[in-house]
């Protein structure tokens, strides 16, 4: 029986949900104390005890299995991002007339994220397929290699962002398709950062 959470278990729970859904695997001990401001390594140890005593958290793969944290299974109420439109390259984002909602990850949800429906394969290699839902988190800044929706003179692309020296280029995930490299003359923005892809079945 799961007994009822602290704030800061939830927020615990929270980060390893966030973190398997965008990395693929939970985050390391050091991670979580840095992200949670804990003050040592043994308070994380702590709340992970805790959590999978109280039938919070899974540990799969043993006592040191550092990346093996798991959500106890659950059902919780579902969760929805607004569907903005579709994104397909070279062509601006496509509008939905009436809008919709899709259901995601609890942690996933933000007032500055949203999801777009894709049309094309250019990113097949990162499995974003066509027909897949992307969730974004609106921004104007990137890291380099991170997916990004961007708007090139009026049209909007996904791409990975890869910024070089004064230069930047837009790399697609399929060798179909070119290397984007923006020029100075280009009116060229960032609309956000790739945080998740799925798709519905």
């Amino acid at each position: 029986v799961q007994k009822p959470l602290s704030t800061k278990q939830q927020q615990f729970l929270d980060l390893i949900q966030r973190h398997a859904l965008t990395y693929g695997q939970s985050p390391s001990y050091a991670e979580i104390m840095s992200s949670l401001r804990f003050s040592s390594l043994g308070t994380v140890n702590w709340y992970v005890k805790t959590l999978i005593k109280n039938g919070h958290l899974n540990r799969t793969g043993g006592p040191n299995s550092k990346r093996a944290l798991t959500l106890a299974e659950k059902h919780p109420a579902p969760a929805r991002l607004p569907l903005l439109g579709f994104i397909a390259a070279g062509t601006p984002i496509e509008a939905l007339e009436n809008a919709e909602s899709v259901e995601v990850p609890a942690p996933l949800v933000h007032p500055d994220n949203f999801v777009l429906k894709i049309k094309g394969d250019s990113m097949i290699d990162d499995h974003i397929e066509d027909g897949d839902y992307i969730i974004v988190r609106k921004t104007q800044s990137a890291e380099p290699g991170q997916a990004i929706v961007a708007l090139i003179n009026g049209e909007a692309t996904l791409k990975r962002y890869y910024p070089q020296n004064q230069k930047i280029e837009l790399h697609p995930r399929n060798p179909d398709y070119p290397i984007i490299h923006i020029k100075e003359t280009d009116d060229f923005q960032i609309n956000g950062i790739v945080l998740y892809s799925f798709r519905e079945y």
